[in-house]
């Protein structure tokens, strides 16, 4: 029995968190639900995901995520409910400006699952999947 019950948060470091916010609120229609100017950091949810965004230090040299080389996130994927609702949002995350596209929905393993990824211009590398539930 686990001595846990799922993930309460993600804290994830951001390159500017304004962009960041900006990219899920009005981006991925998330909503702010908090917000602390003395760290700083801002809490965004979907309604069932929250993830906590800090601001790194840009005082001094930054070091953007390295999948390959970095411990720790590879990336965050979130769940979309229909093939329809998957290629709609990727039209409009390809269009957000400083978003990079790795690809656009692709089958994932021969399908039927499909995906996309790519890094919202805070610098996360995000997954949108199609689970085919």
């Amino acid at each position: 029995m686990p001595e846990t019950s799922g993930i309460h948060h993600l804290g994830l470091s951001v390159h500017d968190l304004e962009q960041t916010t900006a990219f899920f609120v009005r981006g991925l229609g998330w909503e702010e639900v908090g917000k602390d100017l003395e760290y700083p950091r801002t809490a965004v949810s979907d309604g069932i995901c929250r993830l906590t965004l800090w601001q790194v230090d840009r005082q001094g040299p930054m070091t953007p995520f390295d999948r390959r080389a970095n411990v720790g996130l590879h990336h965050l994927a979130l769940g979309i409910s229909s093939e329809e609702k998957l290629q709609h949002v990727a039209v409009k995350v390809a269009a957000w400006p400083g978003v990079k596209i790795e690809f656009m929905p692709e089958l994932l393993s021969g399908g039927p699952r499909k995906h996309m990824m790519f890094v919202e211009p805070g610098g996360l590398r995000i997954e949108l999947i199609w689970p085919v539930t």
